[in-house]
């Protein structure tokens, strides 16, 4: 990786002090950078790391102090989404593999579109389309019947089964399975759990990405739909016939059951659940190991179990905190209406005597 400093600082609009002809070799963390690397500040409890590092520049705010001569410092408003910018433009990875591998294997009846690039042990069954610039690597299984947008990236060992439709951009992580089978089962007169065929599909839109080890259920019937620009994080599952809105966010081991609706421009933290057949609102925040048990009709932030608007989760949060203080209060005061009435007592005694 090499970063001319003074071009990386005109990409994220930054003012130099320091010398700005230095070439970058790294990008590092603050407290493990070393010299040549290209660092940033930008929250309070890394200040401390400003005095000792080892970087050679640094991403930095306004009104932090620039008081280290051998220390170079690119001001800008949002070192974080500078820092970004610079990945983007120096550090993202690019895929090694170029075309079809002579392992991979494609069914005669598959379309496979200009520049695909498939990998090692890659299976293309029967009625699959593969669009242009498509990359496919190794021992992914692409079954019956299934198209892949144009631009699309699928890491190794993903499992995309029958009928599934992938848009454009989309990136699928290592050991998702997109079209598994759906929890579909009926009890029999004996009580015994009868398997239900899913015969429906899954369909995921555009500009999508899809952390590992992601689960996404085919449909019972009809789709189960992720929508444009939705981001799932790693070991989530989504249910058969969940439908997520466009630009949603899924954050690690959040499981969401079937046939339950969220909407666009939502977040749902790490392990959060969600009970089937509900329906949430577009632009809902829900904290993280929270079990959602009821639909959302109203915009906002939720949190706890089940799932309430976020200031009065904080509110009975802080009550339950203080039990011990309200047991001790109701102590006392029962103590004292004990011997209020050992006085009211004792007074009728004397009255009637």
């Amino acid at each position: 990786m090499k970063i001319n400093l003074k071009e990386a600082a005109d990409l994220v609009g930054g003012i130099v002090y320091g010398n700005a002809d230095v070439e970058l070799i790294n990008i590092s963390k603050i407290e493990e950078a070393q010299k040549g690397d290209l660092t940033f500040l930008y929250l309070p409890a890394y200040i401390k790391y400003l005095a000792t590092t080892k970087a050679s520049a640094v991403l930095i705010k306004s009104d932090i102090k620039k008081d280290r001569d051998d220390l170079i410092y690119i001001e800008v408003a949002d070192p974080h989404a500078a820092l970004q910018k610079i990945i983007i433009r120096y550090a993202n990875p690019e895929i090694q593999v170029k075309g079809i591998d002579d392992s991979a294997f494609i069914d005669p009846s598959a379309k496979i579109g200009n520049n695909v690039t498939l990998g090692k042990n890659v299976v293309i069954s029967a009625n699959c389309v593969v669009d242009d610039n498509t990359v496919i690597l190794h021992n992914t299984v692409v079954m019956e019947n299934v198209k892949i947008g144009s631009g699309s990236l699928i890491y190794p060992n993903v499992s995309i089964r029958e009928d599934s439709v992938i848009g454009k951009n989309v990136i699928i992580h290592s050991g998702t399975v997109i079209g598994s089978d759906g929890f579909g089962y009926a009890p029999d007169a004996k009580g015994i759990f009868q398997k239900i065929p899913q015969i429906g599909n899954v369909v995921i839109e555009d500009d999508v990405e899809l952390g590992s080890n992601v689960s996404v259920d085919r449909a019972a019937l009809g789709s189960t739909l992720i929508k444009k620009g939705v981001k799932v994080d790693n070991l989530v599952q989504i249910a058969h016939n969940v439908v997520l809105g466009e630009n949603t966010a899924i954050a690690s081991q959040t499981g969401i059951s079937g046939s339950t609706k969220i909407g666009s421009n939502c977040i749902l933290a790490g392990q959060v659940g969600v009970v089937g057949h509900i329906d949430i609102i577009d632009d809902v925040i829900i904290g993280a190991q929270s079990g959602v048990s009821k639909g959302i009709k109203k915009p906002g932030k939720y949190f706890g179990t089940p799932a309430k608007e976020m200031g009065t989760t904080m509110r009975l949060e802080a009550h339950i905190r203080n039990l011990p203080n309200y047991a001790g209060a109701i102590k006392t005061l029962e103590e004292k209406v004990k011997l209020l009435e050992e006085e009211i007592d004792k007074t009728k005694s004397k009255g009637n005597s």
